[in-house]
This record gives structure tokens, C-alpha cells and sequence, in this order.
């Protein structure tokens, strides 16, 4: 499917004419996506990328962004995590969670929703991870302008999370089997 589609020209589903990968240019992660999708910067100088399946559909994206902290994140950190990131979206009107997901491996920790909610008058469905592995925090979106947008462009959208990569270096620093050597 091409970007200019109108959405009563298009197919039932959206077809794939190709991927593509992403990959972070500081290394922090990688994944693939179809390669007519508009890439894009993050606003509020966030770290990241955003694609889009239509230009001037805003409100459907998949988004990867990263954050560094202050501390380094373990597995027993799962519950404060979670209630931090309940917290978070509660913030949005009309928040419906329909399924919830959260999973250690190892030390790297990943809270996970879907969601319904409301935004500028229009009921939207997200699906978002928040990742934690070592120091860093990466948050995973895939959000539909709509509830309807949001099935249509599912399978592609799966297809992003599906292949999301992080480095074999983090998951190393946050296998807790392996020794650290300590740094002078």
C-alpha cells in the first residue's frame, strides 16, 4: 500500500512491498519495518525514531524512544516499575487497559499494556512496553488514530515489535550469571 492511499481506495488489509531495518545510530537498538513507511524524528528532543504509515495521519505511528537513568534497573525493581508506569497512564483520559503483560528476563524488565483511551475527542488504541535493561529505558509504541487504524495496520505493526533487537552487549551487562568486573 502506498502512502497517498485514501483510506476508501484501500485494500481490506495493507500489503507489504518490502521492509527495511531501523537501527539506532548510537547502537541502543534495531528493527525492522515496511519500507514506504515515513521516518521521522521525535518531538520534545527525544532520543528515537517514529514511522508512519501515512503522512498525514499523525496519530498512527510506531515510535521507539530511550531514555537514560540514573540508577541501573534489576528484576526486583518489576513492581515499582509497574506502578510508575500505571501511574503514568492514568494520566490519560479515559484509560482502558485490555491487557496487560509484564516480564523479566534476566535483569532487563519489560512492563507492557494495551490500551485504549481518549485524545482530542477521538477513542485511540496503543499497545506500549516500557523496557528497562541496564541504565536505559525504551519505550516501545505502536498507537492507531483510531481503534479502527489501529487493527488495520496490526500485522505490520507486529511485525516492528516482533523484530525489535537490542544489542547482545546489554543483554550481557544485565545477565546477572555473569561477573562484573569492577572498574578502577
Amino acid at each position: 500500500m502506498t502512502n497517498q492511499t485514501s483510506k476508501s481506495d484501500r485494500p481490506e488489509r495493507p500489503r507489504y512491498t518490502g521492509t527495511t531495518a531501523y537501527n539506532d545510530p548510537k547502537g541502543r537498538f534495531e528493527f525492522r519495518y515496511p519500507w514506504d513507511w515515513i521516518e521521522s524524528d521525535l518531538e520534545d528532543d527525544r532520543e528515537g525514531v517514529i514511522m508512519r504509515p501515512v503522512e498525514d495521519d499523525e496519530a498512527t505511528y510506531f515510535a521507539v524512544w530511550v531514555n537514560e537513568l540514573e540508577v541501573e534497573v534489576v528484576a526486583d525493581d518489576l513492581p515499582d516499575l509497574r506502578e510508575g508506569f500505571e501511574a503514568g497512564l492514568r494520566q490519560l483520559a479515559d484509560c482502558q487497559v485490555e491487557n496487560v503483560d509484564d516480564k523479566n528476563y534476566y535483569n532487563i524488565v519489560k512492563v507492557e499494556r494495551l490500551i485504549t483511551f481518549t485524545e482530542d475527542g477521538v477513542t485511540r488504541k496503543r499497545r506500549v512496553w516500557a523496557l528497562y535493561a541496564d541504565k536505559l529505558q525504551f519505550v516501545v509504541a505502536y498507537q492507531g488514530s483510531t481503534v479502527e487504524e489501529y487493527h488495520y495496520w496490526l500485522p505490520m505493526a507486529n511485525y516492528c515489535f516482533a523484530t525489535f533487537k537490542l544489542p547482545e552487549a546489554l543483554w550481557f551487562a544485565t545477565d546477572p550469571t555473569i561477573e562484573k568486573t569492577p572498574t578502577a
